[in-house]
């Protein structure tokens, strides 16, 4: 029999309930650690049901295995939950793991103060980048994001990055589900911005956001694949349009962001 293959020929693609190594119990439950994403501090159980579309009896089953867990806390009074500190716990064994944030961040820090921009890494997470680090080179351009932040696939250049260095089925995959989350008079224009930056990481060996993402910035991006090719991350090199022109991006910064990711490539032994 055997398991199911995982690593490289995984990787992007969607899967659903209906998948037999699916849980759907654990689904569930991370969908409502997710409700916390982005900055609400307390949700009562009818708040969650509606942002996760569960039934409240089965809300209140997992908000107190939860509880009972240290995943979240509940406030009697008001009758409210907030996460635990075993999230913050998840989190930081994550980062202890990953050493190449680590070694990643002086590399970074010395490119953006060349490029007078920001220099991002970044993780894959369904339908959005995380940012693990962002090292700011220029006072006067600084990007309203820290580590923790969460930026879009198919206008970002980290997103686009990551998309270019799929395999075809795991790209196809990764296409589709974003079709699904993304409004669909856009759709198109965010479709045609991903093919063309495939087709540009093929050419240049990295890829662009031309304004994409916010009409301000310009940015180029490259992926970084684990030996095993189980894992891609993204790093990008963004800055003022004043600043950051196309001619920089493909003569000046793309390179250096290439040497820097084979850096630090180098320095892991492709393992992160």
């Amino acid at each position: 029999m055997g398991s199911p293959k995982r690593a490289a020929d995984t990787l992007g693609i969607e899967v659903d309930e209906s998948h037999p190594q699916f849980v759907t119990a654990l689904a569930r439950g991370l969908a409502i650690l997710r409700c916390f994403e982005h900055g609400a501090p307390q949700l009562g159980n009818q708040e969650i049901a509606r942002r996760t579309g569960l039934p409240k009896p089965t809300v209140s089953r997992l908000t107190f295995t939860l509880a009972s867990l240290g995943y979240l806390n509940y406030s009697a009074s008001l009758e409210k939950y907030a996460l635990g500190i075993r999230v913050l716990a998840l989190g930081h064994a994550y980062m202890k793991g990953t050493d190449i944030v680590g070694l990643a961040r002086p590399l970074m820090l010395e490119l953006a103060e060349y490029a007078k921009g920001a220099v991002m890494i970044a993780g894959w997470a369904s339908a959005q980048m995380i940012l693990l680090d962002i090292c700011q080179g220029d006072p006067d351009f600084h990007l309203k994001l820290e580590a923790g932040s969460r930026v879009p696939h198919g206008a970002t250049a980290l997103g686009r990055a990551y998309l270019a260095a799929l395999p075809m089925e795991g790209f196809e995959s990764a296409l589709a589900g974003l079709e699904k989350d993304c409004a669909a008079a856009s759709w198109p224009q965010v479709r045609d911005g991903i093919i063309r930056a495939r087709k540009d990481y093929e050419q240049y060996g990295f890829c662009f956001s031309y304004g994409d993402w916010s009409p301000d910035v310009f940015a180029v991006g490259v992926p970084i694949i684990a030996a095993d090719r189980s894992r891609i991350l993204s790093l990008n090199c963004s800055g003022r349009i004043s600043v950051t022109t196309r001619d920089k991006l493909i003569h000046d910064f793309g390179p250096r962001l290439v040497a820097l990711r084979n850096r630090l490539f180098e320095m892991t032994g492709g393992r992160f």
